[in-house]
């Protein structure tokens, strides 16, 4: 979808991930769809969180500062362009792969859609897996 048009506004502290122990409790869900240029981790929000959230993750080895914080904001744009895709009240963790060329979001968005359908699909196995487990628990 060339020329796809960014969103305007901005991402609100409630719509993000902030905390160390919610980036953790995240990585350690299990839900997890690897595509070229991202790792997306997936878990479920805790209760009274009925919206998706975003975590970004991009180490060093990405880039410099400057190299970092761009793809942050295109992951953020990204986000917020395709929030329609994501499962409602989970939390997604996206960690930056490699530096994103220059001009790149419509890259990064077509990848995002290619990579909806497996979140989803993992989600759903996610919340199977823990409902199992409830009922399991508690016969």
């Amino acid at each position: 979808m060339p020329g796809a048009r960014r969103p305007s506004g901005r991402l609100r502290a409630c719509d993000r991930l902030r905390k160390r122990s919610d980036f953790t409790r995240v990585q350690n869900a299990g839900g997890r769809v690897v595509a070229p240029g991202f790792i997306f981790l997936m878990a479920p929000c805790p209760p009274g969180c009925e919206k998706p959230r975003l975590g970004i993750t991009a180490s060093r080895r990405v880039g410099n500062a400057v190299v970092r914080n761009r793809a942050k904001r295109v992951v953020r744009d990204a986000f917020r362009a395709t929030r329609s895709l994501w499962p409602s009240a989970f939390d997604l963790v996206v960690i930056v792969r490699r530096p994103l060329p220059p001009g790149s979001f419509d890259a990064v968005l077509e990848e995002w859609r290619d990579a909806a359908p497996r979140i989803a699909q993992r989600s759903r196995q996610g919340e199977r897996n823990r409902k199992s487990a409830r009922t399991s628990r508690e016969g």
